[in-house]
């Protein structure tokens, strides 16, 4: 069954030409201003990896990558889930100093991912990783980290606005309000953790959720989280009210990454002691990675926000089934 809804009412601000061109503007803006924001340099990323070397991204754990054979080289690849880990490396590979980062455009294909209106097998997004040192693995340096990424993102409104006076009604609120996944169930106990990300949301319109992958008071963690990457005390999800769809949109998880302390309490946490055993993960207990922050930002979500779409398949081309084709041209949900 299909979980593709249309807003009551729904029309796309803009048609199919000025959408192509607004995706481009959007895409070219806001790298621009994200990489002036961050001191990022822009670097080319791999579209898959070797499984052995334990770059690969394992999501929340049950979702299987896209592996293909290489008889060239005699291995299996897998295609990225994205590049989280991969970037510390290429960090250290390239000899990134401490206050700058890089940026990449990243595709990937999640073949378990369940589609509805936010949701696509096809991922694109700018994947940035930054160096920092041991006195800024802190609250206050994510919190700024933040806030730089809504001021750009909110800086980009501002051009398309001039572009297309059609979005001149889409509003963003560039005040972040912060709290943890354990504040927000302690405000809303009885609500599922999606429920609470809208109605937060919905009251103060841009929200970073911090702490999230470790258990809270109810037993059960907020969502789910590699062990691996993130040190789940100072990541977060960067959280949007969409007025198109009513609902709270996600656009960006990150956060400070795990040292070699949070790396071995974590894997202990999720019961994945064995991934100690790969190259990443040896040369992260080592200390032979720099200590960084980095994250994602969904460029087709970022275009679904800005420019006011309901759907992803309006900002990106992907595979749907039936039924979601035919709810979205009953509607007047263009598919790409």
């Amino acid at each position: 069954m299909s979980k593709t809804f249309v807003p009551q009412g729904y029309h796309s601000a803009l048609g199919l030409y000025d959408t192509q061109k607004a995706i481009g503007q959007v895409k070219q803006i806001f790298q621009v201003k994200l990489c002036a924001a961050l001191h990022l340099k822009r670097v080319t990323a791999p579209l898959f990896v070797d499984p052995a070397t334990g770059l690969n991204d394992d999501l929340n754990g049950v979702e299987r990558p896209v592996s293909f054979d290489v008889p060239s080289v005699g291995k299996t690849a897998q295609v990225v889930h994205s590049l989280a880990k991969w970037k510390r490396m290429a960090l250290k590979q390239y000899d990134f100093r401490v206050g700058n980062g890089l940026v990449t455009d990243m595709n990937a294909i999640r073949r378990d991912e369940e589609l509805d209106n936010l949701h696509s097998i096809y991922v694109d997004q700018w994947d940035w990783e930054k160096v920092i040192d041991r006195d800024t693995r802190n609250v206050e340096y994510l919190k700024d980290t933040v806030n730089r990424i809504v001021g750009a993102i909110c800086g980009t409104l501002d051009e398309l606005k001039w572009q297309f006076p059609e979005l001149e009604g889409v509003e963003l609120k560039r005040e972040v309000t912060f709290l943890t996944t354990q504040e927000l169930e302690d405000r809303y106990p009885n609500l599922t953790p999606k429920q609470r990300e809208n109605e937060i949301c919905r009251e103060y319109k841009t929200v970073f959720l911090m702490q999230i992958g470790d258990l809270l008071k109810s037993g059960e963690p907020h969502d789910g989280r590699a062990p691996d990457y993130d040190d789940w005390q100072l990541n977060g999800d960067l959280l949007f009210w969409h007025d198109t769809l009513s609902q709270a949109l996600e656009i960006s998880s990150m956060g400070i990454r795990v040292d070699e302390k949070s790396l071995a309490e974590q894997l202990v946490k999720a019961g994945c002691e064995e991934r100690g055993d790969l190259l990443f993960h040896r040369m992260l207990l080592a200390g032979e990675l720099p200590l960084t922050i980095g994250g994602g930002i969904g460029q087709s979500r970022l275009c679904m926000l800005l420019l006011a779409k309901a759907h992803v398949g309006e900002v990106q081309v992907s595979l749907w089934d039936a039924e979601t084709v035919e709810t979205c041209r009953e509607g007047g949900i263009v598919l790409l």
